[in-house]
């Protein structure tokens, strides 16, 4: 049911996310920022239809962050989005990472795995490879966490 992302998944992917980013859960994705990315992606698959996705996105030698976690409404509470983080976790430690962390709306269901709360100003290299880019910044209201592997 867990497998790692293909192109045709692309659409998919985006809708899923984009339909957390309207309610103002998640931040909006392209396209493009999907198939660029697609290597970093896992999805939850069932019966060919897309029910979750994940990402884990390498930002240095040994950071990486998860990232556009996200299940379908109606399918959360299932398990779902806790294989694909461990998937992502997997891949991680697969990697080499030493650390992962994650901006969130969501802290109570990462602290589950062991992340904790950290300071914004502790993850310069997400600040300066991304958060420029956003249009929340500087006043980004998401939580930041970070856990050690």
């Amino acid at each position: 049911m867990i497998r790692k992302a293909r192109l045709g998944d692309a659409r998919n992917i985006q809708k899923l996310i984009n339909s957390y980013a309207e309610a103002g859960e998640m931040l909006p994705v392209s396209l493009s920022e999907i198939i660029e990315r697609i290597l970093e992606f896992v999805v939850y698959d069932e019966k060919d239809e897309i029910l979750g996705c994940c990402a884990i996105h390498p930002s240095w030698e040994d950071l990486a962050e998860i990232r556009s976690v996200a299940v379908k409404r109606g399918c959360i509470k299932k398990g779902i989005g806790r294989l694909m983080v461990e998937e992502c976790l997997s891949v991680a430690s697969e990697l080499g990472v030493k650390t992962v962390f994650l901006l969130t709306y969501q802290p109570g269901f990462f602290e589950k795995f062991g992340f904790e709360v950290v300071e914004k100003d502790t993850l310069p290299r997400k600040i300066w490879s991304d958060c420029l880019k956003c249009t929340k910044f500087p006043d980004c209201d998401e939580i930041a966490m970070s856990m050690e592997i």
